[in-house]
């Protein structure tokens, strides 16, 4: 009985393993692709974006404009393809605390008052989106995964031809 449950269990695993590596994959092109969209609205159009940071008293408006545009632009690529996905998850969740901090102030310091009020606010599925990769990686499609085999079998053939 237990032999059973325990196959079962071991199947299961691999089950959701895979699906979670289509929920990475098509979490990543999804919300990838939406920074690219709003990163590439700032570059395209920068104007109206320069007079809300004003607004909002971020200092060097124009300067953290073209920065966090830059950032979410390619930052979103990098999501879709899971090109160093874990390091570009750190400037755009800093980003994404930034705006929530700025722009959705009340919803940030809600968190443990009304959490509808924080996972509402613009930053949020953004937020969660870097920390899910930042946390769990791009999963099995995409090219960190490819450059990982490849440097682990770099390494094991140097440590093979060295070692010995």
């Amino acid at each position: 009985m237990l032999t059973k449950l325990k196959a079962i269990y071991e199947k299961w695993l691999v089950c959701t393993g895979v699906l979670a590596s289509f929920f990475l994959l098509l979490t990543r092109i999804n919300w990838g692709w939406q920074f690219v969209v709003t990163g590439k609205g700032k570059l395209a159009n920068p104007g109206p974006v320069i007079e809300f940071f004003q607004g909002l008293g971020i200092p060097f408006p124009i300067f953290n404009v073209y920065l966090v545009g830059l950032t979410e632009f390619l930052g979103g690529l990098f999501l879709i393809l899971g090109l160093g996905s874990r390091l570009i998850t750190i400037p755009l969740a800093i980003t994404m605390f930034v705006a929530y901090l700025t722009a959705d102030r009340a919803a940030f310091f809600s968190f443990f008052t009304d959490t509808d009020a924080f996972v509402k606010a613009t930053p949020f599925p953004f937020l969660i989106t870097v920390l899910t990769v930042l946390f769990f990686g791009a999963g099995f499609f995409s090219i960190d995964r490819l450059f990982g085999r490849f440097v682990k079998r770099r390494i094991s053939d140097h440590c093979e031809n060295s070692c010995h």
